[in-house]
């Protein structure tokens, strides 16, 4: 044995063959911790001393090759500032070009996930070999932040600056045929062959027949690009990716002019410049936000893998009402490989949840995820039906009927009567209490809340709500078939709206308060998209739309008088109200705040109507200019203290929770970090101030808790 450490041991054996192998004790995956990664500069020097030695291999003991660094240690790295950063970086490139500059011909064999810092340790070598089954890539650009420890200098020397930047900018996750097709990998194996793969390379390249020295040459010197092709490849790129990643996203341009400010230069240079880009990102709030977005999901993933591990097998599942929504949760079920009955009462309802879930099918072999054979087995995982018939072997039921409480009593109370006394029954209502709706059941410890956001297809986010009775073997079974589902379950406690749409409508309330004082819907939808969020509140609204925003205010008032008495806050009619009361109903039927005209692709386009505009002017009590920063701060307090409510009265269990649910669920800009990050950001007692100063003229919507004083006062914040 060479080395032995805790998580990379050496091996020599009968060749002189070195094997590094990575694997972490106590962990069921490798990352790269500074613990590990001063391992790794003990092993690698302890190879350099060794003498005779004809060949290394870079291998894993574990399913994954290395999934990359430890990233709960990033923001303390951070926080520690960029001359600590800058230093840090210059010690792994010094330990990595160690591993490239060693005497001998190298190879990594990847046999699972190599990603961020895991796919720039496969970098350093002469060679990799890949298992058909793993994937490599260099995500870091989506948690704000560029590749740092040399991928940014070698990946472009080995597959070309284009293929580079699309890896690097994108973010993306690459399969075995992909990184082979663009030279990122030598061979692809079976797993079981992968160690003889990696033999046989330091076999042929030790023979002279490969010749790893020209490999090293060409990761260490500058790009081979003349200046016009550097034009090419580098403007043309920053125009795209600069299109896709929006302004508020600045880590994918920047690793496109780290790679072209060093494409010129040789590695120790190149790798400087790596270094000082990273370390100004890092700095950056931006980086801060989407590495707690990160460790947030974590914590959510984490909840409910406890939960999955209580639960019953969900095996056979039905959802009580077909249409668009029961045919979207019937095709979340049924590509995730668990079959579902689709069940309605009329013929025609049927047939329309079918086409929904044959045209999500469809765009699935369109886009070539999905074989003509493989859309039609899916297809037979969804079973329509007019009957209870085959309900006695349902293991869990989602009654997704119309938001009416005496519809959703009627077929629970029901459908209870047909099934077995272990099925689970769920409601996918948006706002009807859930407690509520379980009074007439007679075994509501076996019902919950399971909301689904539309479409259902894209949104991650599942709401698994526990009413008053409901039983942990019910919200576990809950949990585990929205996991099966591919979705994000956040479990939360009862109440009107929830947690997500009881955040929401503060939000939609500040807008017609905005609306109320005279300002112009228009330009808050410009303002607060270029805050970050997918769309402006009208536009959201139109999106919802007005019916189901008037119906879902009603409970909101009904539930919290004080604060949501009326949409606007204020006497008299909101826009939301005028929009309703004269059928413009958002996009549903193509005239809300806005009109809608169908595009090339027949989706629904939004263009300025002037109805509209006076429709809005009419409900208005006075006119006023607002700023963009009295505009954001007229709709984010709100959301943000609704948000407080709910931690504080217990609806969500963590601050992790319920940002990660607003991001999910409604899209709250995710580089922002959520509703409590947001907070933190400001400085508790700065947003209390400005809550205050609010409240003042606009009520109780604005005025924050008393807990949330104290903690301005003490100096808490949400996040440690």
């Amino acid at each position: 044995m060479i080395y032995q450490g805790n998580a990379i041991t050496v091996a020599r054996d009968d060749d002189d063959i070195a094997t590094l192998t990575f694997d972490l004790q106590g962990e069921s995956v490798n990352k790269l911790s500074s613990a590990v990664v001063a391992e790794l500069d003990e092993a690698v020097q302890a190879i350099r001393v060794q003498g005779g030695l004809q060949g290394l291999v870079i291998g894993s003991a574990k399913d994954a090759f290395i999934v990359g660094a430890d990233i709960t240690e990033f923001q303390g790295m951070f926080g520690k500032g960029s001359e600590f950063l800058v230093e840090m970086l210059e010690r792994v490139h010094g330990i990595f070009n160690a591993i490239e500059d060693l005497p001998f011909p190298t190879v990594s064999a990847i046999n699972g996930l190599a990603l961020g810092g895991g796919c720039e340790v496969t970098l350093t070598t002469d060679f990799r070999v890949m298992s058909e089954q793993a994937q490599i890539g260099l995500p870091e650009t989506q948690l704000g932040i560029l590749p740092g420890w040399g991928g940014c200098v070698r990946l472009p020397r080995l597959i070309g600056a284009d293929n580079a930047i699309e890896w690097i900018a994108g973010g993306s996750q690459n399969k075995a045929d992909a990184a082979l097709a663009v030279g990122a990998v030598d061979v692809v194996v079976p797993g079981e062959q992968l160690a003889a793969a990696a033999k046989d390379i330091l076999a042929r390249a030790g023979a002279g027949e490969l010749d790893y020295q020209a490999r090293r040459d060409e990761k260490t010197q500058p790009l081979k690009l003349n200046a016009i092709e550097q034009m090419m490849a580098f403007e043309t790129a920053k125009g795209y990716v600069a299109g896709k990643a929006g302004p508020h996203y600045p880590a994918p341009i920047e690793a496109i002019k780290v790679i072209q400010k060093g494409a010129g230069e040789q590695r120790a240079r190149a790798q400087a410049i790596e270094a000082k880009a990273f370390a100004k990102l890092a700095l950056s709030d931006v980086a801060f936000n989407l590495v707690g977005l990160f460790l947030n999901d974590q914590v959510v993933k984490k909840k409910a893998g406890k939960y999955e591990k209580q639960a019953k097998a969900v095996k056979q599942t039905a959802v009580l009402g077909a249409g668009i929504m029961g045919g979207g949760i019937a095709y979340q079920s049924a590509s995730k490989g668990t079959p579902i009955l689709m069940k309605d009462i009329k013929e025609e309802a049927i047939e329309l949840g079918l086409k929904e879930s044959r045209k999500l099918f469809a765009k699935q072999v369109e886009r070539g995820k999905l074989s003509i054979e493989q859309m039609a087995e899916k297809l037979t995982h969804i079973r329509p039906t007019l009957s209870y018939g085959d309900f006695g072997h349902v293991d869990l039921v989602v009654e997704a009927v119309v938001e009416n409480p005496k519809v959703k009593d009627a077929v629970l109370t029901e459908v209870e009567g047909l099934v077995g006394e272990d099925t689970i029954l769920t409601s996918n209502t948006s706002t009807i209490s859930i407690t509520r709706l379980a009074q007439n059941l007679k075994r509501p410890e076996n019902f919950c809340g399971m909301h689904f956001f539309n479409p259902v297809h894209r949104m991650p986010l599942v709401e698994v709500i526990r009413g008053e009775k409901t039983g942990d073997a019910a919200v576990a079974a809950t949990v585990a078939y929205a996991r099966a589902m591919g979705k994000t379950p956040i479990v939360v406690n009862d109440c009107p709206g929830f947690l997500v749409n009881r955040v929401l409508f503060p939000y939609f309330g500040g807008f017609s308060q905005l609306m109320a004082h005279g300002a112009d819907f228009q330009r808050v939808d410009k303002v607060m998209e270029k805050f970050g969020w997918p769309m402006g509140p009208a536009y959201l609204l139109d999106v919802v739309g007005m019916d189901t925003a008037v119906h879902a205010g009603e409970v909101m008032a009904e539930g919290f008088p004080e604060r949501m008495g009326s949409l606007g806050g204020d006497a008299g009619k909101s826009a939301i109200q005028a929009m309703f009361e004269n059928d413009r109903l958002g996009q549903k039927n193509a005239k809300g705040f806005y009109a809608y005209e169908e595009d090339r692709k027949g989706k629904p386009k939004k263009v300025s109507d002037e109805t509209a505009v006076e429709l809005v002017k009419g409900v208005a009590q006075e006119s006023r200019e607002f700023n963009d920063d009295d505009i954001v701060a007229r709709m984010m307090v709100p959301l943000c203290l609704e948000t407080v409510r709910c931690l504080e009265d217990g609806i969500v269990g963590s601050a992790a929770e319920a940002d990660m649910a607003l991001i999910y669920g409604i899209g709250f800009p995710p580089f922002r970090g959520g509703a409590l990050r947001y907070i933190d950001a400001m400085g508790v007692a700065a947003f209390v101030e400005l809550a205050d100063g609010l409240a003042e003229e606009l009520g109780p919507l604005y005025a924050p808790t008393d807990k949330l004083r104290e903690m301005a006062e003490s100096g808490e914040r949400f996040y440690g």
